[in-house]
């Protein structure tokens, strides 16, 4: 008896072990298996990953400038407001992040520009190129013309590269006077072509406001969502010199020196830096101090097109690749590794200055706020500045994008 136990239980225990006994079809079969499951985990998309993958916000100003002959003020003050419009956009967050800033230019009204295309010319597509957007703009001047104010938006919004996404605040300020319902193209049609793309428009009378509604400008604000507004375009910006003045003046030299030229615009572009430093220090001291409060802050000054310091932050795989006879005679012969010694050390340096630059010139801005509640501003001119910083500061709330 307890022998047929044990031989009951030896047959039970062979049995067991031809059970799970592997075969050559499965010592074949699993590594496949694990292979199509590993190729499997290896092309699926983790989802925090896609989650991570968000778009920049975006602002998009397309700014259309009447350069008609009565017009010589308008000019001069969008030379000085461009650093201002570019500081307010600067302070927008947007989910605690800044908005890419793209701006374009277009004039109207020059009798010797193409006349299929309304007498206006598209200066400048979008561009976060700010040195050279200054550059053009001091580059405009008046001549007699037709003002069409309806063909140059709608140019404006068909020529132009606009973001896509709803959320980003896209934007037109059309600046001049005379009738807004003049040319072959209707303003209706500009506005609705604008609204598909959510684009916003807003007008600006140079002259009188009462004047400014005989002459329409109101309807194109209404029909393309925005704000009409009208500016003495002949005002002086007011000049409120501070403290704090020349210290940025100081700084601005400084930050110059850290900039590294590369490419064949490598040097005119940082000359063209240079050039943009005088001639808006010639236009006004204020505008000089107002672009370098932009000048100090990395996120909105970028020039990694021809300036090797940036370049190394946005694209290091270009940096490796550099051509080395483009650099300035003293770097050409040195070798990358000490050039990207020498890149290193400018970076942090350029970092320092423009910390320095934004404390001082948060007390500037503080200090002139102040002074202005001193002395009041009830008889203070309504200017280009005043106009396009304060629709601004209102329409981004909309896009929920909050400017301190």
């Amino acid at each position: 008896m307890q022998l047929n136990n044990q031989l009951h239980q030896g047959n039970k225990l062979s049995f067991m072990k031809s059970l799970f006994k592997p075969t050559a079809a499965v010592i074949f079969i699993l590594p496949i298996f694990l292979l199509l499951s590993a190729k499997k985990e290896e092309n699926k998309i983790p989802e925090h990953t896609a989650k991570e993958v968000k778009p920049a916000p975006k602002i998009q100003v397309a700014i259309l400038l009447d350069v008609s002959n009565s017009m010589d003020g308008l000019i001069q003050q969008a030379k000085a407001q461009l650093w201002n419009m570019v500081s307010v956009m600067g302070k927008a967050k947007c989910n605690e992040v800044t908005p890419q800033i793209e701006i374009a230019l277009y004039e109207y009204g020059r009798s010797s520009n193409d006349i299929k295309q309304g007498y206006v010319k598209q200066v400048s597509g979008f561009t976060n190129n700010l040195d050279e957007l200054s550059k053009k703009l001091f580059g405009l001047t008046t001549n007699g013309g037709d003002e069409y104010c309806g063909h140059v938006i709608h140019n404006s919004v068909n020529q132009l590269n606009w973001d896509t996404a709803a959320s980003n605040y896209k934007v037109i300020f059309i600046a001049g006077n005379e009738d807004f319902l003049q040319g072959d193209i209707v303003y209706t049609r500009a506005c609705t072509e604008a609204t598909k793309k959510g684009i916003l428009i807003n007008t600006i009378y140079c002259g009188d406001r009462m004047q400014g509604l005989q002459e329409h400008w109101n309807l194109g604000s209404e029909c393309g969502g925005g704000s009409f507004t009208n500016i003495n375009q002949d005002a002086k910006t007011e000049e409120i010199p501070t403290p704090y003045d020349s210290m940025l003046f100081v700084y601005n030299e400084k930050l110059n020196d850290t900039y590294i030229g590369y490419g064949d615009e490598g040097a005119k572009s940082y000359e063209t830096q240079a050039d943009m430093d005088k001639m808006n220090y010639s236009l006004s001291k204020s505008a000089a101090v107002q672009r370098i409060g932009v000048k100090g802050k990395k996120e909105l000054y970028k020039n990694s097109n021809w300036d090797l310091v940036d370049k190394a932050v946005y694209d290091s795989v270009g940096f490796s690749k550099l051509d080395m006879k483009t650099l300035p005679d003293s770097l050409k012969n040195k070798s990358r590794k000490e050039l990207e010694k020498i890149v290193k050390a400018k970076n942090i340096e350029r970092s320092n200055i423009q910390q320095q630059i934004a404390r001082l010139y948060t007390k500037r801005e503080t200090f002139i706020a102040n002074a202005k509640l001193k002395q009041g501003t009830k008889n203070a001119d309504n200017t280009l500045e005043t106009a396009i910083e304060k629709i601004i500061k209102q329409q981004a709330r909309k896009h929920h994008m909050i400017i301190d």
